[in-house]
């Protein structure tokens, strides 16, 4: 269980330290500056409040006139500089925190995209939702890691700010004061830390999950409906709710019993200093003013010495996100380092052309084996088309040739990724225009819009822009086109960039023979050479050799005119 301890600390330290230290200190450090001038004469100001609400209230007890307005003139004056400083500083606060927001996140994601990190945690069941960790969770860490240090910075300024003025009023409240304080804030860490902190990472991880759950039916939402699988998808989004509601549940039994000691704490200090002082004031030795400002010190200084009680909720919660966004920076950070893992033995080399060595390819927990001491060499133009049952590990393979699955042992001397385009059965459809369908992924490229035009009418989509809007329409495109047009769209691409080697799992699997026969000629008398995943006898004709893998690890290779497809 996660607690307040030298380790949270530790990992709270991680996090936050860079920004301080790295490109942006500066600008960082004097924001940080400013605030705490700020708040310094935030606690003048109250300081000079205290004293004055004391001195027109004396006033006011014993009926004098004069004293009475020029105490609230001077509180008057002291508004007009004192509320532009408070406004400020919440101004500069939230600027600082959305600075450090813009900052951190930018370094999530630069790791995220590193090494294939957002890829590779896909089969991470250490970490859940890192779309949340990274759009809510830096948010509140910044936002939070600012209020509590600023409190913090307040309390101590305000504990000194108040002490002296206390101890001129009254000894005796200043020893109560520290022995209340110190029980309240053990009390509080000792009964209450270790079970809101984990509850509350709980629910952190349980909110994420059930509103996780309907994204994916927003983005499933056609293969449910023909599936009619209503039923399932409701019983599936309900358990993720419920197991939300019954942490939640456990949450605020947890919270009630904290809010039962809180308010009870709270209460009792509006009685207790007067209770102390009651005698000195009705015997005449201190003036009633006296005893009110004694009484907004005593207030002031246990706000500052119980930070912990008063803010222990937000701490807790806090404390949680610390966990989350720690565990996912780790994460990450191994990910940086581009070690592989034990068991990762595949070694990559650089190469004009494509050759596999003595490869043995592995399900990345290293279960199972797909593939044993495979050897190949796909010469430019020799293009290979592979086939095999489902299962037997054809996807697999392509996923190993284009690194992202590096379990297993051999080599793989391949081109630079950039002369390599892998096209998926179901292609990948960004947010942006039809323009940028087309040059995915090298949107940079500048191509002509009659250029652009002539692309489509070659993958038999002439008439596209023109009924969607033109090629700077914006759409949801993976809704809009159907699986057989956002095929084409993918051998458009392939036809754009012309890569070295084209890898095509299945990439005609929606189309029609025409359209097939079409693409694949296109291809074949360009300079790509092509690696098919493919059942359809029609497309072996492009290829030179055909690679069969037959389950069990094993593989036969022929070439492309003897492969006997009717076995």
């Amino acid at each position: 269980m996660i607690r307040i301890d030298y380790r949270l600390w530790q990992r709270f330290r991680t996090i936050a330290a860079p920004y301080w230290q790295q490109d942006e200190k500066w600008q960082a450090r004097g924001l940080l500056a400013l605030l705490v001038l700020l708040l310094l004469g935030q606690t003048g100001f109250a300081v000079l409040f205290n004293l004055l609400t004391g001195e027109f209230t004396s006033a006011l007890a014993a009926g004098d006139k004069d004293r009475f307005w020029t105490a609230i003139l001077e509180c008057l004056a002291i508004l007009v500089v004192a509320v532009p400083i408070y406004a400020f500083y919440y101004y500069v606060r939230d600027k600082l925190g959305l600075f450090w927001r813009r900052w951190l996140t930018r370094s999530f994601l630069g790791s995220y995209f590193d090494h294939r990190a957002y890829y590779e945690l896909n089969a991470n069941s250490e970490i859940d939702n890192p779309d949340q960790r990274i759009a809510e969770d830096i948010n509140t860490f910044t936002q939070r890691s600012l209020y509590f240090l600023l409190v913090l910075v307040g309390a101590v300024l305000q504990l000194i700010a108040f002490s002296g003025v206390l101890w001129s009023i009254s000894t005796e409240l200043v020893y109560f004061l520290l022995i209340y304080a110190i029980a309240g804030t053990a009390v509080t860490l000792l009964v209450f830390g270790k079970v809101l902190i984990g509850l509350n990472f709980y629910q952190l991880k349980r909110e994420a999950n059930f509103r996780f759950s309907l994204v994916r039916i927003r983005e499933n939402a056609e293969a449910i409906a023909f599936y009619r699988g209503e039923a399932q998808e409701s019983w599936q989004v309900g358990q993720n709710f419920n197991e939300a509601f019954s942490n939640y549940t456990k949450l605020i039994r947890a919270q009630l019993n904290l809010n039962l000691f809180q308010y009870g704490y709270s209460f009792m200090t509006i009685i207790l200093p007067s209770v102390i002082v009651a005698g000195r004031v009705l015997s005449g030795e201190m003036e009633v003013g006296r005893a009110i400002q004694a009484a907004g010190a005593f207030a002031a200084i246990l706000s500052a010495l119980t930070v912990i009680i008063d803010n222990f909720e937000s701490l807790s919660r806090f404390a949680a996100g610390i966990d989350r966004l720690s565990s996912f920076a780790n994460i990450l950070a191994s990910k940086d380092s581009g070690q592989p893992k034990a068991g990762d033995d595949i070694e990559f080399v650089p190469n004009l052309s494509l050759a596999i060595e003595d490869l043995t390819v592995q399900t990345p927990n290293h279960a199972r084996t797909l593939v044993k001491n495979l050897s190949l060499t796909i010469d430019p133009g020799a293009g290979v088309m592979i086939v095999g049952a489902s299962g037997c590990g054809k996807s697999s393979l392509l996923r190993a040739i284009a690194g992202l699955w590096r379990s297993g042992s051999g080599r793989i001397i391949r081109p630079d990724v950039g002369q390599m385009l892998f096209l998926p059965q179901r292609p990948y459809m960004l947010l942006g225009s039809l323009r940028s369908q087309l040059l995915y992924p090298q949107l940079k490229l500048e191509v002509t819009d009659e250029a652009l035009q002539r692309l489509l009418e070659r993958v038999n989509l002439p008439d596209l822009a023109a009924r969607l809007g033109g090629l700077e329409a914006e759409l949801d495109w993976a809704k809009v086109l159907s699986v057989g047009e956002q095929q084409r769209i993918a051998f458009a691409r392939v036809l754009l960039l012309a890569p070295r080697y084209a890898i095509l799992d299945e990439a005609t699997s929606a189309l029609d023979n025409a359209n097939e026969e079409s693409l694949y000629q296109q291809l074949a008398g360009s300079t790509t050479t092509l690696i098919s995943v493919g059942h359809r006898p029609s497309i072996v004709k492009y290829h030179k050799q055909v690679l069969e893998l037959t389950g069990d690890g094993g593989w036969r290779l022929y070439a492309a005119n003897d492969y006997p497809f009717s076995q």
